[in-house]
């Protein structure tokens, strides 16, 4: 069974169409990369998976489980998802109070919290600074910290929209490696939507190219990138397509 299973999905905002008629599968285990240009849909289509948005219409199943109905059913089902953003919305407090937040919503006892909380700062490069504001972290620290707060909740589904979005080669590297490592040691499955092509091939099992809200085609890293089937495929690829 697929962890996601999106069948027929629109979405449309205002008079304009996000996503037109999507149906995409996501392998548990696996690494998903989304591309496309700007506008293409891929943090709307990011933000329905994580529930946070209702399709107009079409399907999305989550283990099997349809997501639609009372917000408390789809709430439940967002607990085993995580979700990281381009902008790190980080609050103005402590790192080590800002990633212990969605343990104490769930009633960890103190104990456990400091335990994760320090085992997740340390998994994203970041153990002793727990005392620091927030406020004082560069992007790339701020970002870290968003990824430690959704690591630290164990999820099934890892949702990364542009996480590297402006950063300096070092935390684009050391926050590939934590998905990477976090994919390979603790079998997350990753959704990752990215403008880098380059970092598509590096991160990901499958790939899936957006184009105008509608989804072109999804195949295997090396096949799509190397063979791509639909002519825009080729001409985002190749930086030829004019959007």
């Amino acid at each position: 069974m697929n962890l996601v299973e999106m069948i027929g999905v629109s979405k449309s905002f205002v008079d304009k169409a996000a996503l037109k008629g999507v149906s995409l599968s996501v392998r548990r285990g696996e690494i998903l990369s989304i591309i496309g240009p700007s506008g293409a849909g891929k943090t709307t289509l990011l933000r329905l998976i994580n529930l946070l948005i209702y399709p107009d219409e079409g399907k999305i199943f989550f283990e099997g489980v349809d997501t639609e109905g009372s917000e408390q059913h789809r709430r439940t089902l967002r607990r085993r998802m995580a979700m990281v953003f381009q902008h790190p919305a980080l609050f103005d407090a402590s790192v080590f109070d800002n990633v212990a937040l969605g343990l104490r919503i769930r009633g960890f006892s103190e104990r456990a919290v400091v335990e994760k909380v320090d085992e997740a700062l340390r998994y994203v490069g970041l153990s002793g600074l727990g005392r620091r504001r927030a406020a004082t972290l560069s992007a790339g620290e701020a970002q870290r910290v968003s990824l430690a707060r959704a690591l630290v909740l164990e999820p099934k589904l890892l949702l990364l929209d542009e996480p590297t979005a402006n950063l300096d080669p070092p935390n684009v590297a050391a926050i590939e490696n934590v998905v990477k490592r976090v994919n390979s040691d603790s079998k997350i499955t990753v959704v990752f939507a990215t403008h880098n092509l380059l970092q598509a091939k590096r991160l990901s099992d499958r790939v899936a190219f957006l184009w105008m809200g509608e989804l072109v085609e999804v195949g295997e890293t090396s096949e799509l990138f190397e063979n791509p089937k639909d002519e825009r495929t080729s001409l985002y690829l190749s930086g030829r397509i004019i959007y």
